[in-house]
């Protein structure tokens, strides 16, 4: 009997946008995670929060045609923006998107906030007396994740992305500095959308957190360098500012496209939460691997997801005077020209990337981001 599989998804993203030349040759695939801990730990949840539970002990592996990708605790989840290539950085291809050479900088005329937190400790004293009273230890009870897919409780709610009154975000420059102060600045919004529909889905919750690097990382998942896409970590996202401001030149020079990639990431922190992202990894165990027809198709569920709860997480950014519009469609745009093209059929097709993005952002209703529910046609 061989070992156990590793925990955790394999590396997922959105793919590149639409390509004027063919792309490069294919490479190698990427090389195998390394296997996690015995006993890998979940992120650090903010003071308050819930995190998801551990997950179970995933059963032996058994034999397949299909090669299983190692998976890692938690989620791995590459995000492609611009100028990327899909997976690692064995698949690495600098392919450029079109579409957005002649995007002017977005000056917009409100400014920064930013929240500073400040924790104080106080310790009380207590009075001993000679009669003690034995206490019980009770463990908090909360709401917990729930691994399921097509049957998942959160597709019984109503719950969609919750409109905010204002995202006061700073002037995009493209630079690893500049990308980190917009990203940190339009993350709150997202979460101030997300953390009451899932409080009324009674899901766990806890903000997602966000690390701009510009040299090599290591990660809950491994090192990451600073020439790769970015990557979500059990409930981090891992955005390396280098590949992103030298490989936008003028293609991705619009704040929109920073804005829906973020949304489309955060999408992936919701099926963190909420379990759907485990039960996937499980789900693509059982029928044999990532890289199977059926594991594939598991992928395009999962990814298209992730595209559709973007369109919703972009909803409230429409409402109210929040960001010009001209923001929110082009990150709506930018989603849906995304799509698998003559790569591996693992994202999805640009028709039903663009399809599900405008689906999640018209309905704003979780229940519409059902894929797992979909049929073959509409994830293919």
């Amino acid at each position: 009997m061989g070992s156990p599989p590793p925990h955790g998804p394999p590396p997922y993203g959105p793919p590149p946008g639409r390509m004027p030349l063919p792309p490069p040759r294919p490479m190698m695939p990427p090389p195998r995670p390394v296997m996690p801990p015995p006993h890998p730990a979940w992120g650090h949840p903010h003071p308050g929060a819930f995190a998801p539970p551990p997950y179970p002990m995933a059963p032996p592996r058994r034999s397949s045609s299909g090669p299983v990708l190692a998976l890692v605790l938690g989620g791995v989840v590459v995000l492609g923006l611009g100028a990327i290539g899909i997976f690692s950085a064995a698949l690495n291809n600098k392919v450029k998107d079109t579409g957005y050479s002649n995007y002017t900088t977005y000056s917009p005329t409100y400014t920064s906030t930013r929240t500073t937190t400040t924790t104080t400790t106080t310790t009380a004293s207590t009075r001993t007396s000679s009669t003690r009273t034995p206490s019980t230890q009770q463990t908090p009870v909360g709401p917990k994740a729930v691994y399921k897919l097509a049957d998942h409780p959160i597709f019984s709610t109503n719950i969609g992305a919750n409109d905010f009154d204002s995202c006061p975000l700073p002037q995009m420059e493209y630079s690893p500095a500049g990308e980190k102060r917009f990203l940190e600045a339009a993350l709150p919004c997202i979460e101030k959308a997300w953390q009451p529909a899932l409080k009324a889905a009674n899901l766990p919750y806890q903000p997602a957190e966000l690390q701009v690097f510009t040299g090599t990382t290591q990660t809950p998942c491994g090192s990451r360098q600073n020439n790769t896409t970015a990557m979500f970590c059990r409930g981090v996202i891992y955005w390396p500012g280098n590949f992103y401001a030298n490989e936008g030149g003028s293609t991705v020079r619009h704040p929109g496209v920073y804005l829906g990639q973020l949304s489309h990431e955060y999408g992936h922190h919701i099926q963190w939460l909420t379990g759907m992202l485990r039960a996937a990894d499980q789900a693509q165990y059982d029928v044999g691997g990532f890289d199977t027809p059926k594991g594939l198709e598991l992928n395009r569920r999962l990814e298209l997801q992730a595209t559709c709860l973007g369109g919703m997480t972009l909803a409230p950014f429409s409402h109210r005077n929040v960001v010009p519009m001209e923001v929110v469609n082009t990150g709506l745009s930018d989603s849906g020209k995304r799509g698998d093209y003559n790569r591996r059929p693992d994202h999805g097709s640009a028709p039903n990337n663009d399809r599900w993005v405008m689906h999640g952002h018209k309905q704003n209703k979780i229940n519409a981001c059902n894929t797992w529910a979909a049929t073959s046609a509409d994830v293919s």
